[in-house]
């Protein structure tokens, strides 16, 4: 058992918890809660920790039964109740935490090439809060979204409270960062076909009159700033949201929704 917050493991799981910089150099993220570790792919899972007690308990019991079984190659390290509180970014642990390996995902993985359907994409501009990015990669998964791409200023999608607001669907979502976004989107238009469309003051259609049953991307920007002039300008072509009262946007998270269902909803 682990009684110390000096002890090394402790540290690192602390830097990680709380520094971009670690998690890149280690290809590694903390993830928290029994549902949540027990959803990581067996080929990811890392190591894990418990709560001292927590495998007396009937739920600890089949949690790490549950473990073995799938992973039976991980460590399981136990940590005394004081020790664990400081390594865990949550108010109230649950009790369990994991170091998780990230995965790397292609080009292909994004378009969703071996998927056999057209690509559907969504491009994040400098998005900045971490429930935005969590609730995007979520409603990704959920209207059937192959990927999502973002530049290296948006949000970590492995800081802790992003990773907590996906619930599990970082795992199945493939997403790339990359440095440069505007020749990344050159890309997608050039090289594999998409139409890569832009919420903009200058659009004539609304989002539901046009087709995005072929491969289609969507950039959606900061939350404060919108796209930048640089991005706007890459874009195939310009639509608008409707908006009634006096709102001049909506949020971040709320209008990429929009766009991914409306795109299901024509592929249905």
């Amino acid at each position: 058992m682990i009684t110390s917050t000096n002890n090394n493991q402790i540290k690192n799981i602390i830097a990680l918890n709380k520094k971009a910089r670690e998690r890149k150099a280690q290809r590694l993220f903390v993830i928290e809660g029994i549902r949540a570790v027990a959803e990581v792919p067996a080929n990811l899972l890392d190591s894990v920790y418990i709560i001292e007690g927590f495998e007396a308990t009937a739920e600890g019991k089949a949690f790490l039964a549950q473990i073995k079984e799938k992973a039976p190659q991980v460590h399981v390290e136990e940590v005394a109740s004081n020790v664990f509180k400081t390594m865990c970014d949550t108010v109230t642990p649950q009790g369990v935490l994991a170091l998780v390996k990230m995965q790397d995902f292609t080009m292909d993985d994004v378009l969703g090439t071996a998927l056999g359907k057209p690509a559907h994409v969504v491009i994040l501009e400098s998005l900045q809060d971490p429930g935005n990015m969590g609730t995007i990669v979520r409603t990704a998964e959920g209207a059937g979204a192959t990927g999502i791409i973002m530049n290296n200023t948006t949000v970590d999608i492995y800081s802790p409270k992003v990773v907590r607001s996906t619930m599990g669907s970082i795992f199945r979502v493939p997403h790339m960062i990359v440095s440069d976004l505007g020749a990344t989107i050159k890309e997608l238009e050039e090289k594999h076909g998409l139409s890569v469309y832009a919420a903009h003051l200058k659009g004539e259609k609304f989002y539901d009159e046009l087709d995005f049953t072929g491969p289609t991307a969507f950039m959606i920007g900061n939350e404060g700033n919108g796209l930048t002039d640089e991005m706007s300008a890459l874009a195939t072509s310009y639509l608008k949201i409707p908006m009634e009262g006096q709102l001049e946007s909506l949020n971040a998270s709320v209008a990429a929704s929009l766009l991914m269902y409306e795109t299901h909803r024509q592929r249905k």
